[in-house]
């Protein structure tokens, strides 16, 4: 845009030329302010500040594992066979170990020496070294890791301090910005490449992932090196890529930083991760839950089961729907699960749940995660006229009814006996054997309880009930037709 003296003279005709003057000075700062915006929100002139700031801290390691590897022909003859000793050498068939390396990427984070990298990257090593861009190398020891997020933090020691970089708040990254990815790849020791942030919040594979996508150049070997952003602060460690090639084709993922820094401060101080646990077990709202339930839109985790554990100390039920979690809104099971995992063992949270179509705020006090093969199993809902409803031949459970198909005695609701093949309820997916625990958020003992949710949500004028529904010990959530 041109302002020229004569545009603002016919503008306004009765300006003095000190004003004329002032006044144009005044325009020719605002263009001058709004390009330097402009640049700012731009391509940046060069990375190689950036690079000289924080290329200090970024390290490649390499790895050895040593491995036996057997003498002669290897399947000659069936092992046990009496010419097996004719392949075999002095050392029963084996050579003296083998070493095989692997090469990655990371980063020291602080002044005496702690690195982190990927799991992936160390995992079953014998030897672990790291090298920095002047050429020191320095033996390392692994302090612990985390095989859910893929990330280790090692030790390396010197009569002096390293250069560190620190994590950056990875939650007000915004797609599109700007970031710079350095490491190791192929074996090109510290390289560098940029991009921007192409996508935020992805989940590949892990319960606790929460990826960061780029279209920074990362490769093999980019393993476990930072992701920076523009003020020289780690947003991500390079993880993974998505490729039919095996090299970079714009799909790199790096593990945001509030995900990894939680890990890597438990990992310093006690060697391994302790991650906060509520006992439940949770899904996703979608649409038609939500419609059933009353919401607005769908969102939050509802509850399938409560096992002994927190929740069910802090009143939890099941089928109550969860929405914000130590202050955080939770937008599904997957969200809720990465915030209790960031949450310290032993905090007492604030919970808000939607049921009965109120918001309720109850505290809990998480416990810590057990191993997944120590994880209780809790206790399922227990108690037993048969009567048709909606399509349905219901009955309560009895005791020769859960020898002949086998329940549990500890369920407890009502009994699918049959299910007419083109009514509602066939139609919304019941099917005979189905035991239904939980109806609009309430427990059913009884088939009196899931007749007084159906009359309830008929009278509110719904179209359809939501329904917790145990099938082969499973449970799942079914929207029930009303009409």
């Amino acid at each position: 845009m041109q302002i020229t003296s004569k545009a603002i003279a016919q503008t306004r005709p009765a300006f003095s030329r000190a004003n004329l003057s002032f006044t144009f000075l005044a325009f020719v700062a605002l263009l001058w302010m709004q390009t330097l915006a402009a640049a700012a929100r731009g391509a940046p002139a060069t990375f190689a500040d950036l690079v000289e700031q924080v290329g200090g801290a970024v390290v490649n390691i390499t790895t050895t594992t040593k491995m036996a590897t057997p003498i002669g022909p290897q399947g000659i003859v069936p092992e046990g066979s009496p010419f097996e000793d004719l392949f075999r050498g002095p050392n029963n068939g084996q050579r003296g170990p083998r070493s095989a390396s692997a090469l990655g990427a990371g980063f020291v984070i602080s002044e005496d020496g702690y690195v982190v990298t990927n799991n992936h990257v160390i995992e079953g090593a014998d030897e672990i070294e790291v090298e920095f861009i002047n050429g020191d190398i320095f033996p390392a020891k692994i302090v612990g890791t985390d095989a859910n997020i893929d990330i280790a933090v090692l030790k390396i020691d010197a009569d002096k301090p390293f250069e560190y970089v620190a994590f950056g708040n990875s939650d007000v990254a915004r797609v599109g910005d700007w970031v710079m990815a350095m490491g190791n790849p192929l074996g090109q020791g510290f390289s560098v490449s940029a991009g921007i942030i192409s996508a935020r919040n992805r989940e590949l594979s892990g319960p606790y992932d929460d990826y960061i996508q780029t279209d920074a150049a990362i490769n093999r070997g980019n393993s476990g090196g930072p992701l920076f952003n523009m003020d020289g602060e780690v947003i991500g460690v390079n993880t993974a890529i998505i490729s039919p090639s095996g090299g970079s084709i714009g799909l790199g993922f790096s593990m945001a930083s509030n995900t990894v820094d939680p890990v890597v401060k438990q990992l310093k101080e006690y060697g391994e991760v302790r991650r906060g646990w509520l006992g439940v077990n949770i899904g996703s709202v979608n649409d038609e839950m939500a419609k059933a339930l009353g919401l607005d839109e769908p969102t939050g985790a509802i509850i399938r089961d409560v096992f002994d554990g927190p929740a069910k100390d802090a009143g939890l039920k099941t089928m109550d729907v969860i929405v914000m979690f130590d202050g955080k809104e939770v937008a599904d099971s997957g969200a809720l699960v990465r915030i209790v995992g960031g949450t310290p063992v032993g905090s007492t949270v604030k919970t808000i749940v939607l049921r009965d179509g109120k918001r309720m705020s109850i505290d809990v006090v998480l416990g810590q995660r057990p191993e997944p093969n120590a994880l209780a199993q809790g206790d399922k809902p227990a108690e037993p006229e048969q009567q048709g409803l909606l399509g349905m031949q219901l009955s309560e459970i009895t005791p020769d009814m859960r020898s002949d198909m086998k329940l549990s005695d500890d369920v407890t609701g009502v009994l699918l006996l049959s299910v007419e093949a083109d009514s509602l309820a066939a139609a919304s997916g019941l099917a005979a054997g189905d035991v239904i625990t939980d109806a609009a958020q309430n427990p059913v003992e009884e088939i009196a309880d899931l007749v007084k949710q159906v009359e309830n949500a008929t009278d509110a004028g719904r179209e359809s009930l939501l329904l917790l529904v145990r099938r082969d010990g499973e449970p799942r959530f079914v929207v029930l037709k009303l009409n």
